[in-house]
């Protein structure tokens, strides 16, 4: 999969990046130029199934999604965020017009985080969105992580694989719950050695190297997960969205 656009940059505060999945260009051109407003980057697709590929291979931090849309749906789009690894846990919004009941409750029985009805305030649209990346932001400072058969508990520092314990040592622990806590996105080699090892100093790249190498060696049939982006970091990769899977 590729790297998301703007990943070759190294930054230290990325601004919140939204993909407004919407076939009416004025519609989507209004709902951007009020999420912008607030700092947040957007990007407009206004075909169904570009949408898709444009939340998959970018992977924001938040979708809002019209429910009719040339190509793929708006449920379709959604089906396919939460049937895969990478893609399930970003809060998706509907703005439509579709506003019966039953299309509100299918939307949120597919996990839809929020459904807001044209025509709209453009406030409330803010507010709920503020709220949606609230709440995300809040889960990544979740206790227990997990990946299939790859368990971490924050609060013991304990790990375990097929549920045997996985000796790691404090510094590939940091380093594997961070990347996993932001799962599917590149993490700048900089920023880790800041968040993870605690320094900066950019001739101490090597010792990110050999844990990530350590780190690999430990994790077995997962250790492709931790995948490398040349020339700008690490992530952590489900083998589901491994290139040529």
């Amino acid at each position: 999969m590729p790297a998301p656009e703007g990943y070759n940059k190294v930054s230290k505060n990325m601004p919140v990046q939204i993909t407004i999945v919407e076939d009416d260009e004025d519609i989507a051109a209004l709902v951007a130029y009020n999420l912008e407003r607030q700092g947040w980057h957007c990007t407009l697709v206004h075909h169904g199934t570009e949408g898709w590929e444009q939340i998959r291979s970018s992977l924001p931090d938040c979708v809002i999604l019209d429910m009719m849309l040339p190509g793929m749906d708006g449920m379709e789009i959604l089906q396919e965020m939460k049937a895969h690894e990478a893609t399930r846990n970003i809060p998706a919004l509907f703005l439509t017009a579709r506003g019966e009941l039953d299309d509100r409750l299918e939307g949120l029985r597919l996990g839809a985080d929020d459904y807001v009805t044209k025509p709209f305030s453009s406030k409330e649209l803010v507010l709920r969105v503020r709220n949606i990346l609230h709440r995300a932001n809040s889960s990544a400072s979740r206790v227990m992580l997990q990946y299939k058969e790859l368990c971490l508990d924050k609060i013991t520092h304990q790990a375990s694989l097929n549920g045997q314990n996985l000796e790691l040592t404090a510094a590939e622990f940091k380093l594997l719950a961070y990347l996993m806590e932001r799962a599917g996105k590149v993490q700048d080699r900089y920023d880790l050695q800041h968040a993870v090892l605690g320094h900066s100093d950019t001739t101490q790249t090597r010792a990110l190297d050999t844990h990530i190498k350590r780190l690999r060696h430990k994790l077995g049939m997962y250790s492709e997960c931790v995948a490398t982006e040349r020339g700008v970091g690490y992530l952590f990769r489900p083998l589901d969205d491994a290139p040529g899977v």
